[in-house]
């Protein structure tokens, strides 16, 4: 790489890119869709994917899931990890055809491709809107630096999304994904869940690094994840159905404030001591 800098000679040096590969996923040997992602961690990131798309709620869902070979040829038998088939259990359904992408979904889109409008929104096994869970306003605006202090890949690149599940009473962060797409790294920490049978997530917050957007709103409730906390915006949609599913969204969550979009019950401030003497 060159980098150049105002009244400096440009220097040539190697650098560390974030990997961006296609996986394609297919469901009993039928394929279902082809992302952009990080590769790793890529059987959780097909169960998140079919948590998501309603398929799947349990780990006894899958059967077994492997990699297949990515022939070009009659003799190219080479084992790719760029295709993965996941074999449902006996008694689930597989997805219909309106789950289906109709072409490859880049880092940055997650719904692209849908059939229909219909499609998009799912209902969740699960329903959000009755948890309980209480979490402290300090401890969630603390959720974005353990985040970024866990994030490995992006110190070496600065290239990287990344999502982790929090227990909200504990405060213990579950599990941590990265990805060059944010809505891979919140497959990939659900399709964790998932595959650790601990849906539906009631009690966690799921922390992003980015902006809160429709899709990720729509993972969290087909999960039963009653708090959403985001870096960034969160768009119109995104708020709307947060509120419609009972969902916690809290945007801007950085530095000593955040913005509560739906459901800001679920969020305690403690009062700020006064600094006056009586």
């Amino acid at each position: 790489m060159t980098r150049i800098r105002r009244d400096a000679a440009p220097t040539t040096r190697a650098d560390v890119l974030a990997v961006e590969e296609p996986l394609e996923m297919r469901v009993n040997g039928r394929r279902l869709a082809v992302t952009m992602r990080t590769p790793g961690n890529d059987v959780e990131l097909a169960a998140g994917f079919l948590v998501a798309e309603g398929v799947i709620t349990r780990a006894g869902d899958v059967s077994v899931a492997r990699y297949c070979a990515g022939a070009t040829g009659a003799d190219d038998l080479t084992n790719t990890y760029n295709v993965l088939d996941v074999t449902l259990a006996p008694e689930v359904d597989p997805p219909g055809p309106e789950s289906s992408r109709n072409f490859t979904t880049t880092s940055a889109c997650g719904v692209c491709g849908k059939t229909s409008i219909e499609s998009v929104t799912l209902r969740s096994a699960f329903d959000p809107a009755d948890d309980g869970l209480l979490v402290d306003a300090d401890a969630m605006l603390r959720l974005p630096d353990r985040l970024r202090a866990g994030q490995s890949v992006f110190d070496k690149t600065g290239g990287l999304h990344a999502a982790a599940l929090i227990d909200g009473h504990s405060g213990e962060i579950r599990v941590l994904r990265e990805d060059v797409g944010r809505h891979n790294a919140v497959d990939k920490v659900i399709g964790w869940a998932v595959l650790a049978d601990l849906l539906p997530l009631r009690g966690h917050i799921l922390q992003v690094s980015g902006r809160a957007s429709f899709e990720l709103v729509q993972k969290a409730a087909m999960a039963g994840v009653p708090v959403l906390s985001a870096v960034s915006a969160p768009s119109s949609l995104a708020a709307e159905l947060a509120e419609e599913r009972g969902i916690t969204l809290a945007g801007f969550v950085r530095g000593d404030s955040m913005v509560l979009y739906a459901r800001p019950d679920r969020v305690q401030v403690t009062p700020a001591r006064s600094s006056s003497h009586i």
